[in-house]
């Protein structure tokens, strides 16, 4: 008993880590830094994902209403020239807007602050998507965080020597995975990004294609419970397939818009008009 919920509690850690982890260096965790302006030292975070159709909101908070703030942005991945947008200032922050774009279409923007650069190197990208509901979005979080959470608890048998759980636990892991990451996670991709499944054999997706390999790596898991007189290893083996997987960084190559492909779109439907 005591080490079931030793088991449980390790479980536990090990996946609330790796969800920090996973959100912190993913590509739409708030790029965050400082920077000198005159005297007063500047802290930012620049937001890098932004849901629903109302215009991305920049803001710079800063005690000095004297600073002038200038955003700019293009359009990711194109020849566009930078727009730039004068910031306002009211009750101790500066705000830009960036313009609403179309599921998974990418600005790339910086801010300039009496002439200094933020970032002072690379410049933020921000992905815009559709606005995902709420009642959607809870269950398939708990979903992929229980997923998780059981494949390590799982995982973790190994370390048993008594009478285990290993079948029934195997059972959880991969009901949750499926119920996560491939019926409510198709369905939160469609609200988002207008697509279901963008991830192999239809596209490139990372976040489709590591959900793919940890199914397929918990699948194996239990064709192997009865054929192989270890099967403790092939679920330790799935368990830390399933933490390399959670690993990656969310979103990480994820959908993206193709503005060549949406701008000849748009100069075919001009010139059909014009005929």
């Amino acid at each position: 008993m005591k080490k079931t919920i030793l088991f449980w509690i390790l479980a536990f850690i090990i996946t609330l880590a790796s969800a920090i982890y996973q959100r912190s260096t993913g590509p739409t965790y708030p790029l965050s830094g400082s920077v000198q302006v005159g005297n007063e030292k500047i802290k930012y975070s620049l937001i890098r994902t932004h849901g629903g159709e109302t215009d991305a909101v920049v803001e710079i908070k800063t005690n000095d209403e004297s600073i002038n703030g200038i955003l700019y942005w293009k359009r990711f991945k194109t020849e566009d020239e930078f727009t730039p947008v004068e910031m306002e200032y009211s009750e101790g922050i500066l705000t830009a807007s960036l313009p609403n774009q179309p599921p998974a279409g990418k600005l790339e923007y910086y801010v300039e602050l009496d002439g200094e650069k933020i970032p002072g190197k690379k410049n933020p990208v921000i992905r815009f998507k559709g606005d995902v509901p709420t009642w959607l979005l809870i269950p398939h979080v708990i979903g992929m965080f229980g997923a998780m959470l059981l494949a390590t608890r799982t995982g973790l048998e190994f370390f048993r020597r008594e009478k285990d759980s290993l079948l029934k636990l195997t059972y959880w892991t991969i009901g949750f995975l499926l119920a996560g990451g491939f019926v409510l996670g198709p369905a939160v991709q469609l609200y988002a990004f207008g697509a279901w499944w963008t991830g192999f054999p239809f596209g490139t997706d990372l976040t489709d294609n590591k959900t793919l390999i940890a199914l397929i790596a918990w699948l194996i898991a239990l064709f192997m419970y009865k054929r192989s007189k270890y099967p403790k290893s092939w679920a330790l083996g799935a368990s830390i397939v399933m933490l390399i997987v959670y690993l990656i960084p969310h979103s990480l190559l994820g959908s993206e818009l193709d503005y060549s492909e949406l701008d000849n779109e748009n100069i075919e439907i001009h010139n059909s008009i014009m005929e």
